[in-house]
């Protein structure tokens, strides 16, 4: 039996029992808090719906899973036989109210009601309506018997309750392995606590991995490579997640991966019971809505005041209200409370992620009462809060859940944890995959590296001698840019503000990088020896991103992104009119461009296609458009002498394809591949990221790979999460 029922006090010593029979439970029973009559009025109710259709009105394949059907799910209706009288149907619907307030106040009103629906039966004056006469008795019959069986079982059951609460089971802790990934904040347990789907790349491409519970191996899911940031739907069904800059769901019973609406630079989505999906389509503005089938995009949200962006929402129970994170100042950044119909918002909480909520559980009912728990991350750790939705305030003090949380600080600051509705709580410790630069030569061999490893290391940028390598790294809270050589490693910049993204000048005296002030990243430069300040170059309302700066030192390439448009490439002039004017805009998103050496021509990314794939063009143009990859690619640099064009392909492996000039018309080879190496994020376009290699003037690579031990960290599975007497 997959409820079974204690009858007495020598069996409430295993793991996971609970007292009473789980099927016929109420919901505030089944949550641990205080019952009384009117649990009995829902076993009745139980009772009789089982008595009519021979099956139970919330069943499960364990005690779990069924008394979360309880809390959360309506019986099957169109069980009923199809003779039930309508008096009785309503009889059922009044027992098995969810909320006790909406209840029979007592069984014996269910006498009355079954009287009633006696009395009130059409005269029966005809064989037929004899027999549909027997069958109303009958129904009648047994609806009095359930109510017998009621009043004997289950009031006996309640005090005894009420006297003596069943222990809690313990709380365990238990790892499970995944593949291969660089992206360990991208995974989600299902509402219902059965299964886990994650991001990883173990056959070299990275898409979604999903993993139920109650099996030991977990599958990759076709039709996901690229995805991150996956939510669930709230009946475990589907999976929403974000790729090739589109929101996507996947149902689980089959078929091909659907297309709800554009997602340039998501950060995060939530779906509600009513069908709706709330997502972040891009790294700067408000959160927007969609039906989860798809149709009109709508904002939700709007910014405040020192606010740069809304992102990773969550819904709460009954899908009015929802959490979100805002990224900004200092004086903003946090978690907020939002709703559908309140343009009012409340700031929850600073903190150094996301939230995510977790309903009240079993424990004493005057702790219930006070909410269930909100869990963020907090200096490196795992905490969670006691969270009144109805107030929007925290109470007690935080309890600690993990000593050591994985969080990606690197422009999405989101930490590596998921919790379900029935207080599943899941999370990966420690830090991120460490990156470190490593030179290779052409067929793959390892020449050496260059610095030492770091978890916070990305984009690198050879200086035009190829002796120094500029990268972007963060250190107590701060992302700064760095210089590496092979002797030391130093800090370039030091503003409170964010630095990413650096460029070399041609002649090697400069760096031009991107700040982060007032929620925008805006160009600045500064001299390469440390000796003079940043100095702003360019601010404009979007995100600006420097690419590549020309040999002549007269024009500098860099990516425009904006909450309105698609990402686009533009020119910069370092010399005569300072007037910035677009290369290459459109519906669709470019970036990652490149100057070939002799500065005629530019590579870049383009997803004109519905994936990346690497393109050439002239400049200044006009001119036409050659296609260089065949099959994906992302960040395209130049071998020194322009005669041929290298990229990553969307198996990570590097490829370089031949290129031949003549004029203003090109002639790309066959890419072909020269080695697969552990690159950093993989092959698919990462939002907010630029290329992970660059090559040196004698033709080697500079690749920032991953670190072997670091690209698995296990996730963490806590059943029976106890926060009493922690802190």
């Amino acid at each position: 039996d997959n409820s079974p029922t204690i009858t007495s006090p020598a069996q409430m010593t295993g793991v996971g029992v609970i007292l009473g029979t789980a099927a016929y439970m109420a919901p505030e029973q089944a949550k641990g808090r205080t019952v009384d009559r009117r649990a009995d009025v829902w076993s009745f109710g139980a009772v009789l719906f089982e008595m009519l259709t021979g099956t139970r009105a919330f069943e499960g394949e364990g005690i779990s899973e069924t008394l979360a059907r309880v809390i959360e799910r309506e019986p099957d209706w169109s069980r009923l036989p199809a003779t039930t009288p309508r008096h009785i149907r309503t009889l059922l619907a009044r027992c098995l109210m969810k909320e006790p307030k909406q209840r029979l106040r007592d069984i014996g009103e269910a006498r009355l009601a079954l009287e009633g629906a006696f009395e009130t039966a059409a005269p029966q004056t005809t064989a037929t309506s004899a027999a549909k006469g027997r069958r109303l008795a009958w129904m009648t019959g047994l609806a009095a018997a359930a109510v017998l069986v009621a009043a004997a079982l289950a009031v006996p059951a309640v005090r005894y309750l009420r006297e003596t609460p069943a222990p809690a089971p313990p709380e365990t802790r238990l790892e499970i392995a995944t593949p291969a990934t660089s992206d360990l904040a991208s995974f989600a347990v299902s509402p219902d606590g059965r299964q886990l789907v994650f991001v990883a790349s173990g056959d070299g491409a990275s898409r979604l991995w999903l993993r139920p519970l109650d099996t030991t191996a977990a599958q990759p899911l076709a039709g996901t490579d690229g995805a991150t940031y996956p939510f669930w739907s709230p009946d475990s069904r589907s999976i929403g997640f974000f790729a090739d800059s589109k929101l996507k769901r996947l149902d689980l019973s089959g078929g091909a991966p659907q297309t709800l609406a554009p997602a340039r630079q998501a950060r995060g989505g939530a779906w509600s019971a009513d069908g709706v999906i709330l997502f972040a389509p891009s790294s700067l503005g408000p959160l927007s809505r969609v039906p989860a089938g798809g149709g009109d995009v709508v904002p939700v949200t709007t910014l405040g005041a020192g606010q740069s962006s809304h992102r990773f929402p969550q819904f709460l129970p009954g899908g009015r209200q929802f959490l979100y994170y805002v990224q900004g100042s200092t004086e903003t950044q946090g978690i907020y409370l939002g709703a559908f119909d309140a343009a009012a918002v409340t700031r929850v909480t600073a903190a150094d992620t996301p939230g995510a909520y977790a309903p009240p559980g079993p424990g004493p009912a005057e702790a219930s009462r006070e909410g269930g728990w909100l869990f963020f991350g907090q200096q490196g750790t795992l905490v969670a809060r006691r969270f009144d939705p109805a107030r929007g305030a925290l109470s007690g003090d935080p309890v600690t859940v993990a000593d050591q949380l994985a969080v990606n600080v690197n422009n999405v600051t989101v930490g590596a944890f998921s919790v379900s509705a029935t207080g599943l709580v899941t999370y990966r410790a420690g830090g991120a995959a460490r990156n470190q630069l490593t030179w290779f030569d052409r067929a793959g061999l390892a020449l050496g590296t260059l610095g030492a490893p770091d978890a916070t290391q990305f984009d690198p940028a050879l200086s035009p001698d190829g002796r120094q390598a500029a990268v972007w790294r963060t250190a107590q809270g701060n992302t700064d840019i760095w210089l590496i050589d092979a002797a030391r490693t130093t800090r370039f910049t030091f503003a409170p503000a964010a630095d990413r993204w650096p460029v070399w000048s041609p002649d090697g005296s400069r760096l031009v990088f991107s700040q982060q002030r007032a929620g925008i990243f805006d160009l600045y430069q500064k001299p390469a020896n440390g000796a003079g300040a940043e100095a702003l170059l360019l601010a404009s309302p979007e995100t600006k991103a420097a690419t590549s700066w020309s040999s002549d030192g007269r024009s500098l390439l860099y990516t425009v992104t904006s909450s309105k448009t698609s990402s686009e490439v533009w020119v910069l002039p370092m010399a005569g009119d300072p007037k910035p004017w677009p290369f290459l805009n459109s519906t669709f998103n470019g970036g990652s461009s490149a100057f070939s050496p002799d500065g005629h021509w530019v590579a870049y990314q383009y997803d004109e296609s519905g994936r990346y794939e690497i393109y050439v063009r002239p400049f200044p143009g006009p001119g036409g458009q050659w296609q260089v990859s065949t099959a994906g690619g992302k960040d395209p640099r130049w071998r020194p002498d322009g005669k041929e064009l290298y990229y990553i392909a969307p198996d990570s492996r590097l490829m370089a394809a031949p290129i031949a000039s003549s004029g203003t018309a090109l002639q790309p080879g066959l890419p072909t591949a020269l080695f697969q190496p552990r690159i950093a994020l993989g092959g698919t376009p990462a939002i907010g990221y630029r290329q992970q290699y660059d090559v040196a003037p004698d033709g080697r690579f500079l690749i920032n790979v991953n670190v072997e031990e670091g690209t698995a960290a296990p996730i963490t599975v806590i059943t029976n999460w106890q926060p009493e007497g922690k802190k």
